[in-house]
């Protein structure tokens, strides 16, 4: 039997969103969201990633790949394994993020002087490149999204998504 393609499969993001229908006061009813974490972590996350992707824009990186850069930058030799448990990514993901960042010249795996079943991960000299142009416009980014917090609301802000990030 075919398949059939529904409307809202064909419609684009901004198609969908126009047929909402808003509740009261012309406004779509979010209900308990706007006091629930998650979601506002989420907007936040949201926010974040599109203003990242506008500053390094060029260059075609997401967050999670300047991410893992920035750790190959600072502890050459690491390996995927440990460098995929620091940024909290499973191994077959890493595999695919590494083999992505060593197509595109970034990253040079070479096998692990220590052990053989591992590989070791350095910066290529174009990956170093990148990452001196890339980290200014981050921290700028950065700098940015958080222009309107007083310096210590900034360092409550982080701690506070810190001591979330480690709740279970």
């Amino acid at each position: 039997m075919a398949s059939t393609v529904t409307d809202n499969e064909r419609s684009t993001p901004a198609d969908r969103r126009s047929r909402l229908r808003p509740g009261k006061n012309g406004k779509l009813a979010l209900g308990p969201l706007p006091e629930l974490v998650g979601y506002n972590l989420r907007k936040a996350q949201v926010a974040v990633f599109q203003s990242f992707q506008n500053a390094v824009a060029p260059h075609d990186i997401t967050p999670g790949q300047f991410g893992v850069l920035i750790m190959i930058r600072e502890n050459e030799g690491l390996s995927q394994s440990d460098l995929g448990t620091a940024v909290g990514i499973d191994r077959s993901t890493m595999v695919a993020v590494i083999d992505r960042l060593e197509s595109r010249g970034l990253v040079v795996r070479a096998p692990s002087p220590n052990d053989r079943r591992s590989y070791a991960l350095r910066l290529s000299p174009e990956g170093q490149t990148l990452m001196d142009d890339l980290t200014p416009r981050v921290q700028a980014h950065d700098q940015s999204m958080v222009k309107d917090l007083s310096p210590e609301e900034q360092a409550q802000f982080i701690d506070f998504l810190r001591r979330v990030s480690r709740a279970k």
